[in-house]
């Protein structure tokens, strides 16, 4: 595994508490808000934040907004935060999916997207919720 990282969900001020996380720790922000994904998005979702990235040396946080159109994740104020890993294989993928998923439920399958050669989100039998990522490939 690469690494691991928190993920944290918002309803609507994704960009206003990266912010300030940003002013508060310093580092890099990127912002990304829907309008910018492939595909139609609607007006209720466009200026929410699709994907925000903090970084300050080894410390990353990813964050987004809740999509108004289709939430995998509900929001649930205090329960809003995913622990994120970024795996190396398509088999490290599918071993860690299968295990942390068993007894568990599935809220994404492992897919490709279109950052992403697989994702998949799940929350485990003890109600932690995980989002597993393997990055595309670089194109060279």
């Amino acid at each position: 595994m690469k690494r691991s990282n928190t993920y944290l969900i918002f309803e609507g001020n994704c960009a206003q508490a990266m912010k300030f996380y940003a002013r508060c720790l310093g580092g890099e922000l990127h912002l990304m808000p829907y309008s910018e994904m492939p595909g139609e998005v609607s007006k209720e979702a466009k200026d929410r934040i699709m994907h925000a990235k903090l970084t300050k040396g080894d410390m990353t946080w990813m964050a987004s907004d809740n999509h108004p159109d289709h939430t995998t994740v509900p929001f649930k104020q205090g329960n809003n935060f995913l622990i994120n890993l970024d795996c190396e294989s398509v088999q490290e993928i599918d071993r860690l999916f299968a295990a942390f998923g068993d007894q568990g439920k599935v809220t994404m399958p492992l897919q490709e997207t279109f950052w992403a050669a697989r994702f998949g989100m799940l929350t485990d039998r003890f109600g932690v919720n995980w989002m597993f990522n393997l990055d595309k490939p670089a194109q060279g």
